[in-house]
């Protein structure tokens, strides 16, 4: 996204009405960069979301080019955002001959737009498929890469900490795993959820089952410094929930659903019965057998040896559990839980890494 030019000076937004020019729109009032919006449109409803409004001509109106001079030099105009590619490009050309001193804030608005897409393409070619796993499970074939760019792209469209880094040590050991349900405590707004639930498709795992409160007095992690602890406050859970529900939605065929409830509470659910009911994803049942285990909710130490403790019992031979932020600048708690379960299971280990943050280990 375009930065704004002056605070003191307005941007023109044409056409303000386009979902990236009410995307500027926002960034410019987090900021307090004064912007006027404008349209061609004979009624705009886009102009309710602005303080001051402008009606322009269509540029292949022969009147466009004085009244953009007109508008220009009545408000001080300092820039012009534009995502309309058509207009970005006739403003490009014209703006050097009749108003030089204003510039256009942002690049071509496809460049801009395909961004994410180009970067994901490039992670997709660089994914390395013979990462050197020691699994007794054999892997299974790689998928492609144009498959790897798109679980790229749309994981990062979802809000999260989950890097590439770890992505790609997922992608590996989804191809050596054995089948089974797949079960994640933490979700937040669901993007290790998707990555998770994708890659259980692609290499036919098992489904998705996401355990969170998704309440504040859960996220309390008494962390050294309190800066977690302090951050807490600005989260609205219910929105984060809304979010993973929407995040996740459009790829559920039956095989994702999640429990609002501690993990503790969760597991014994777990153990109880296999089926899991949501207004949302409907029902889902599961096999009750535990192929991937990721580990990712509270970072207290007593927390999530709790989840390590409920769930691991679950876990079926050739099973991962993924430990996220075994390095955490925050506090020790995921890394004494992440070395208690490989002291504890050392006979069992068939591999065990750490990527980006997240420690890998596979059980026999």
């Amino acid at each position: 996204m375009s930065q704004p030019s002056s605070p003191g000076k307005p941007i023109l937004v044409f056409p303000a009405g386009m979902p990236r020019s009410l995307e500027y729109l926002e960034q410019c009032q987090r900021n307090g960069q004064a912007v006027i919006g404008s349209s061609s449109l004979a009624y705009d409803v886009a102009k309710a979301r602005y303080s001051h409004w402008e009606h322009l001509p269509y540029i292949t109106d022969p009147a466009f080019n004085a009244a953009l001079i007109s508008l220009l030099t009545e408000h001080g105009i300092s820039g012009i955002y534009t995502p309309n590619p058509v207009a970005w490009t006739y403003l490009n050309k014209v703006l050097k001959t009749i108003a030089p001193h204003v510039p256009l804030v942002n690049a071509w608005p496809v460049q801009e737009e395909l961004s994410g897409y180009r970067a994901a393409i490039q992670r997709g070619q660089q994914q390395d498929h013979a990462m050197p796993l020691a699994s007794a499970t054999p892997p299974k074939p790689a998928v492609s890469n144009i498959e790897l760019a798109a679980l790229y792209r749309h994981a990062n469209i979802i809000p999260g900490m989950c890097d590439d880094e770890k992505i790609g040590a997922m992608c590996e050991i989804a191809r050596h795993s054995v089948a089974g349900d797949i079960v994640e405590i933490g979700s937040a707004y669901g993007k290790s959820a998707f990555v998770l639930a994708r890659l259980s498709r692609l290499y036919g795992i098992g489904k998705l089952l996401c355990v969170d409160p998704w309440k504040s007095e859960y996220l309390v992690q008494n962390d050294a410094a309190g800066l977690v602890d302090d951050s807490i406050q600005y989260f609205d859970l219910d929105e984060t929930l809304r979010v993973f529900e929407m995040s996740l939605l459009p790829y559920n065929n039956g095989n994702i659903n999640y429990l609002r409830l501690p993990s503790t509470e969760a597991a014994r659910h777990y153990t109880a019965r296999r089926d899991v009911v949501t207004g949302t994803f409907g029902n889902t049942s599961y096999c009750g057998k535990i192929a991937l285990l990721h580990i990712d909710g509270n970072h207290s130490y007593e927390a999530a040896r709790d989840d390590v403790q409920a769930w691991i019992g679950h876990l079926v031979a050739g099973g991962w559990v993924i430990i996220d932020d075994y390095v955490w600048p925050y506090g020790d708690g995921p890394k004494r839980v992440g070395d208690e379960l490989l002291a504890a299971h050392q006979e069992r280990i068939d591999s065990a890494f750490v990527m980006g943050t997240a420690l890998f280990v596979q059980l026999h």
